[in-house]
């Protein structure tokens, strides 16, 4: 059977519209994505060395090639067949697997103010009951391990050789280097939740799509967006592997996540974050924010947005720190 390699791949940042962008690139009827939204198939490690936000999904993807090509069966005559996996930014050995497979191949960065992305993922785990602590006595925790290796301590300020999410210049460089810039792609998450639609045509003509299709593509829908438990034995049942129960019953993982949100989440207002994490946030990524900002040849203010403004980030068009604007979706992953 002839092997498919999916030809362009969106690699992160985590919690940075990655789930928005591949449910709308789903709809554009040249663009083949997996139903299996991140495979992780070139990360695939021990499950006792992934971190914890990762260790219940990526033990249950694909880590042989033929269970992972088995993804793009039906990709055949696509022009733009795509992989969406977070996980591939950060992990240093991924540029050099996907060029070994697809040399051709075009990679999609989307990146956004580290200091949002790093407190929007822990509102995320803690959601999930995979944290327990306040925000800045996790910070702190993960900060005095001395033990920083890849699974041990959390990954929202990580700085170790592995998990740097925030750090963004030097995964961004590793794939500039590997792929070459015209190969590259950049997005910023505060110009996505702006304007969605013109951001999916940049994309679109990056990998040599259609354009027209764009139009008819759905952005009012929420994907992903800020929720929080209806209880907090609901909090601490997620933590207890909520998801893969359901999986056990029998639910398709989709549906099963579909019922996890349904039933067990609902609306909220995200609380602001603390001004001792955000300040503390700020003097860890400024220095790589100012790197990449050279890299690019290119100020990225996008990058800094919630900066001046007490960690809430806010823009003309009303647009929340969680990414959601007043009557618009939120794009957070």
């Amino acid at each position: 059977m002839k092997e498919i390699w999916p030809n362009f791949y969106i690699v992160g940042a985590m919690r940075s519209g990655t789930t928005s962008l591949y449910a709308y690139l789903s709809q554009h009827p040249e663009v083949f994505l997996s139903r299996t939204k991140s495979p992780h198939f070139f990360c695939q490690m021990p499950a006792a060395r992934w971190p914890r936000p990762f260790l219940r999904l990526v033990t249950e993807m694909p880590a042989r090639r033929e269970k992972y090509l088995s993804l793009y069966r039906n990709a055949d005559g696509f022009p733009a067949i795509g992989d969406c996996s977070t996980s591939y930014l950060w992990y240093p050995d991924v540029p050099a697997k996907i060029k070994a497979v697809a040399p051709a191949a075009k990679i999609i960065i989307i990146l956004r103010d580290p200091v949002q992305r790093a407190y929007s993922h822990y509102l995320m785990e803690f959601r999930d009951g995979a944290q327990h602590l306040p925000f800045q006595d996790a910070l702190a925790e993960d900060l005095r391990r001395p033990d920083r290796s890849l699974g041990v301590s959390s990954i929202y300020v990580e700085r170790g050789f592995y998990i740097t999410p925030g750090l963004y210049a030097q995964h961004v460089r590793r794939y500039l280097q590997t792929f070459g810039k015209s190969r590259v792609k950049i997005l910023l998450f505060e110009d996505f939740v702006r304007s969605p639609t013109a951001i999916l045509k940049e994309v679109a003509e990056f990998l040599e799509v259609g354009i027209a299709p764009i139009e008819r593509i759905d952005t009012s829908v929420a994907h992903n967006a800020y929720a929080i438990p209806r209880s907090e034995f609901i909090r601490r049942l997620a933590g207890m592997n909520l998801l893969r129960m359901l999986n056990r019953s029998g639910i398709p993982r989709t549906r099963g996540w579909w019922i996890y949100q349904k039933m067990f989440l609902k609306s909220g207002s995200k609380p602001p974050i603390e001004p001792r994490s955000h300040e503390l946030l700020c003097s860890i990524y400024d220095a790589s924010v100012r790197d990449l900002e050279t890299m690019l040849e290119r100020p990225l203010p996008q990058l800094r947005r919630s900066w001046n403004h007490g960690g809430q980030a806010s823009d003309e068009s009303g647009a929340r720190s969680d990414g959601a604007s007043i009557g618009s979706p939120s794009l957070a992953d």
